[in-house]
């Protein structure tokens, strides 16, 4: 699942996403995420963005500091990327998953949806 929580500069929540991915692991999921994100902010006609993710990997490749080697990761990499050269300017930073609790919760919250609430 994942969850994207797209918030304006006073840090007030103007949209989010909340689903169910399918059976995908936890780097496939966070790429889907940031596109979804991306997405989202473009769709807003947003240009300028301050991009918060709790994947390191993510953040090291689109940085450019680590290759993408998982064959798997590489169109998932290709397409975020794509979406990054729409805005006119953004900032990727990596935090702690605790910093990233309202994300969080939103894919708890598609998992919990899928499973009946149980």
């Amino acid at each position: 699942a994942i969850g994207v929580v797209l918030e304006d500069e006073t840090g007030e929540v103007v949209a989010t996403v909340s689903e169910r991915i399918g059976e995908a692991t936890n780097n496939v999921a966070e790429y889907r995420a940031l596109a979804a994100g991306l997405e989202l902010a473009l769709a807003r006609g947003l240009k300028e963005l301050d991009i918060v993710s709790d994947s390191e990997l993510v953040v090291k490749q689109l940085e450019g500091e680590y290759k993408v080697k998982n064959e798997g990761l590489q169109p998932l990499h290709r397409e975020v990327k794509r979406l990054l050269d729409e805005l006119d300017h953004w900032r990727l930073r990596h935090v702690p998953r605790a910093e990233n609790a309202r994300a969080d919760a939103l894919v708890n919250e598609a998992l919990d949806e899928a499973d009946g609430g149980t």
